[in-house]
């Protein structure tokens, strides 16, 4: 057990930015294994989902319940979009992300990562997957920068 929590702290912070990991996952969480690989699938705190970790690359998806905890009490995690007011309501519908309307980006993201998406208050909108890289988000003013994977409104 112990080896498991070193394992998703280390990637947590590798992901989201030093010391995220044992903020986001205290000890007491616990872990659904593949079936098939007996590797780490699923890390669950109260029987409620935070994370899945993704056996293709290596990183988590996070749940919006993870995601809200990262934004209430992790200030200083990476990973984060945060977009006009006015389409909030869209995008935590479970709409996809357009670089026009993103207001600030974290210099660290790529295309591909995992990324969480909040409004100008700092409310938690959705969780989904970076299209582009921050530069090139903040270039484009046409186009996908996000594909929401859970909006917070959406019917999921």
């Amino acid at each position: 057990m112990e080896k498991q929590l070193d394992k998703i702290w280390s990637i947590a912070d590798y992901q989201f930015g030093k010391n995220v990991g044992k903020k986001l996952f205290p000890e007491n969480v616990t872990f659904e294994l593949s079936k098939r690989t007996g590797r780490i699938r699923f890390i669950n705190l109260n029987k409620e989902r935070l994370a899945t970790l993704k056996p293709t690359d290596g990183l988590f998806s996070l749940s919006l319940k993870a995601a809200k905890h990262i934004i209430e009490n992790i200030p200083e995690a990476k990973g984060l979009i945060t977009l006009k007011n006015e389409v909030a309501q869209y995008i935590a519908a479970g709409g996809d992300v357009f670089a026009v309307h993103v207001v600030q980006v974290d210099d660290d993201v790529r295309a591909k990562d995992e990324v969480i998406i909040i409004d100008e208050n700092r409310q938690l909108l959705a969780v989904g997957r970076a299209t582009l890289s921050a530069p090139e988000i903040r270039a484009f003013k046409t186009g996908v920068a996000v594909k929401v994977r859970h909006g917070i409104n959406s019917k999921e």
